[in-house]
């Protein structure tokens, strides 16, 4: 071999080697762009997912929390009826427990004049044979108002009496607890509007 020819496989070679790092460095970026076209889309489709992920929870969570608001207010709303409904209850009771007081107590101003009124209605109700059976704490009052009827057994209650046939057949009771029970009962809206509006 030629010392010449020594010179041009070396330039060969070099040439060769250098095409082949050529090529290589060619590959090796076009590979490496592929993959960071590649990754941008797997990250482009990751943040597109995650973003609709998103978007269907925050719709869901703000479904949910104006649900759980609806059903709060409501909740509340019936807590509140119930307990004015509570409180009005509360109210009546309390008035109707002091209007039984003021009846029981013998002391009672307009005691004597309900009494008449009562033996009044008594004597157009029933021929003058039948009974008075008296509450005791107007025993006395009954006895200076009865006329010709007997005064008999007294019975249980706020006040007023019973008036009975002698042979217990028929009786009208003039209590003040029955008469206030029916008033009571007649005229509970009317009390209703009087406390509450």
């Amino acid at each position: 071999m030629a010392v010449g020819d020594d010179g041009g496989i070396k330039m060969t070679l070099e040439t060769l080697a250098n095409d082949i790092a050529a090529s290589a460095d060619a590959d090796a970026k076009a590979i490496i762009d592929e993959a960071k076209a590649e990754a941008k889309q797997i990250i482009d489709e990751a943040k597109s997912k995650a973003s609709a992920i998103t978007g269907d929870a925050s719709s869901r969570a703000e479904r949910e929390a104006s649900q759980i608001s609806r059903e709060v207010v409501a909740s509340a709303r019936q807590a509140n009826q119930k307990a004015i409904l509570i409180a009005k209850r509360e109210a009546m009771d309390s008035t109707h427990a002091a209007v039984k007081e003021q009846l029981a107590d013998p002391g009672f101003k307009g005691r004597a004049s309900m009494l008449k009124s009562l033996v009044s209605k008594a004597n157009k109700l029933a021929s003058a044979d039948f009974i008075i059976r008296p509450v005791e704490v107007d025993r006395k009052a009954l006895g200076d108002l009865k006329g010709k009827r007997k005064l008999g057994e007294s019975v249980d209650g706020l006040g007023g009496f019973i008036l009975e046939a002698a042979d217990s057949s028929v009786s009208y009771d003039m209590r003040f607890d029955t008469l206030l029970e029916n008033a009571w009962g007649k005229s509970l809206s009317e009390v209703n509007k009087i406390l509450f509006e």
